[in-house]
């Protein structure tokens, strides 16, 4: 458990650094080379990595499910949008929000058993959890203004 804490933090540290150097080539490259760059480059040290850990047995994928195989057009959707969000919003509102879809998606998930998951009961304390997390990201966005301008500005 505690070597899945240590990469979950991991990750999350990750994904924020990427997110705001994806940002800054977004001010030069734009969305689309940015995405394209992204991905080239993880694709080619993902390859570079798994060959050399893992040798011909990298490409043994005999067992995967077909729909498995579009996961990668998931992630220009997923670099595209952060880029985005993150032009319009700034890098702490987007991740927010974004870890916030993804607790929701997992929860969803999760509950409904989705694309071969463990089906988990739904329980109240796990949407309340969820709420408190919505919550807290909208009293930080809108901090001490009034919730109606706070709601135009997120929305502009």
């Amino acid at each position: 458990m505690i070597l899945g804490l240590l990469f979950s933090i991991i990750a999350g540290s990750l994904v924020s650094l990427q997110n705001i150097f994806n940002s800054k080539v977004n001010e030069r490259a734009g969305s689309w080379a940015t995405t394209t760059l992204v991905l080239g480059l993880g694709f080619l040290a993902s390859l570079s990595i798994g060959l050399i850990f893992e040798g011909k047995q990298l490409f043994d994928l005999q067992n995967m499910k077909t729909w498995y195989w579009f996961s990668g057009l998931i992630g220009v959707g997923v670099v595209t949008s952060i880029v985005q969000g993150m032009r319009l919003l700034g890098p702490t509102y987007t991740i927010s929000i974004v870890m916030t879809s993804q607790l929701g998606f997992a929860l969803l998930g999760d509950s409904l058993g989705l694309l071969g998951l463990t089906q988990v009961p739904f329980t109240f304390k796990q949407l309340i959890g969820v709420l408190v997390i919505v919550s807290g990201i909208l009293v930080f966005k809108l901090g001490g203004a009034n919730i109606k301008e706070g709601a135009a500005k997120m929305i502009s």
